[in-house]
């Protein structure tokens, strides 16, 4: 299954090929291997004063399957629909405090961000297709797996490898095949001042 972004000037595949799609292929395991690699990709995301103020808990369906049914569970129903077949599942959470002085770190949130999607590009780059949500019961995770209150839980991201199309029907095929699609660049992007569009 391939559904590339379609943009005004070439980008790099990897980014071209990143999408959130929601059919996987549950006889295609995820290895440990691919995991740590994920992993580091999200751990050498940039951050303030090199803080790394995200902290991710990993759920492997074919290592511990009952501690992803507990991680699954924490899913909104609409999501447990499809992500069902997926291999992997992370929870994705944001500190609050600096480590190096333990200060408010307004940052931290958009740092996370940065090393959530390092772990998207990852997977797109490895054949794999992850898809981050935040439908999922914030308090639950945080009760179930003993999650810190200095950390938020900000997403969940579940990983594995995508369906063959072929074995796709009904409305989720039509989801999975249906035109990508993303606001223009002049509605987003501003040159020298807020809404002077960047080209025209």
């Amino acid at each position: 299954m391939h559904n590339p972004a379609i943009t005004q000037v070439d980008i790099d595949k990897t980014l071209a090929n990143r999408w959130s799609g929601r059919a996987f292929d549950a006889a295609k395991s995820v290895s440990t291997e691919q995991i740590i690699a994920l992993l580091e990709a999200a751990r050498w995301a940039p951050s303030c004063f090199g803080d790394q103020p995200w902290r991710f808990v990993v759920w492997d369906k074919n290592t511990d399957a009952a501690a992803w049914q507990q991680a699954f569970d924490c899913l909104a129903p609409s999501n447990q629909a499809w992500v069902k077949d997926a291999s992997v599942l992370l929870l994705v959470c944001a500190g609050s405090l600096f480590n190096h002085n333990q200060q408010p770190n307004r940052w931290a949130q958009y740092d996370t961000g940065a090393a959530a999607e390092n772990l998207c590009l990852q997977a797109s780059s490895m054949g794999l297709m992850a898809h981050q949500m935040g439908g999922f019961n914030a308090d639950l995770t945080r009760e179930k797996f003993s999650i810190p209150a200095q950390f938020t839980p900000m997403a969940m991201v579940c990983v594995g490898y995508a369906a063959d199309i072929a074995t796709v029907t009904g409305e989720a095929l039509a989801r999975e095949t249906a035109p990508r699609s993303r606001r223009p660049l002049n509605e987003l992007f501003f040159a020298n001042g807020w809404g002077q569009p960047i080209n025209k």
